[in-house]
């Protein structure tokens, strides 16, 4: 698969306004311009597909093709093992119309309470981020990377091992690479 250049203007497609700030700000240096979906008025395509790669190509696809522009997409989620891989790409939902999240990984913590799931070895997890660059003639960039670690609540000290940025009290440990 051949790579594209990108360059000039490139559609985000989010109606985050956080997320479009921290894109702005990691593509400025390399002199792409960065402009939402939500600013181009594009509506928020309904997020049908099973995987995360699926709707990042979703929401990518449809900002690319509606405003004849490159576009930038991402899906991201945790998958519990123990919960047969939920919340998943549900993650967003799990929190809410308000999108608290640590109200979704109260509820995280509480159906693996409910399933018995209290020792490491029961709460182990990966967190997904899958990212897509369309551009509108269908031209695909796909990519996706996983983290797998253990979950732990309450938190508690973490030496020597690399946590995800999150605001919410449920932490995902993963060893630190050497």
């Amino acid at each position: 698969m051949s790579h594209r250049l990108i360059s000039g203007r490139l559609i985000i497609a989010t109606h985050n306004a956080g997320k479009l700030k921290e894109m702005r700000e990691l593509l400025a240096p390399y002199g792409v311009s960065a402009v939402s979906a939500g600013e181009l008025g594009l509506a928020e395509p309904e997020e049908t597909g099973t995987t995360f790669r699926d709707n990042a190509r979703i929401k990518a696809l449809a900002a690319a093709t509606t405003a004849a522009l490159p576009a930038f997409a991402d899906d991201s989620g945790l998958a519990v093992d123990a919960l047969n891989g939920a919340p998943g790409i549900h993650s967003a939902r799990w929190a809410g119309e308000a999108r608290d999240f640590s109200y979704a990984m109260r509820k995280v913590e509480d159906e693996l309470l409910a399933r018995g799931a209290t020792t490491a070895s029961q709460r182990t997890a990966h967190f997904v981020s899958a990212l897509c660059v369309a551009w509108p003639d269908g031209h695909l960039e796909e990519f996706e990377a996983r983290v797998d670690g253990t979950l732990i609540w309450p938190p508690r000290g973490t030496a020597g091992l690399a946590t995800t940025r999150c605001s919410c009290p449920l932490v995902m440990t993963a060893p630190l690479a050497r």
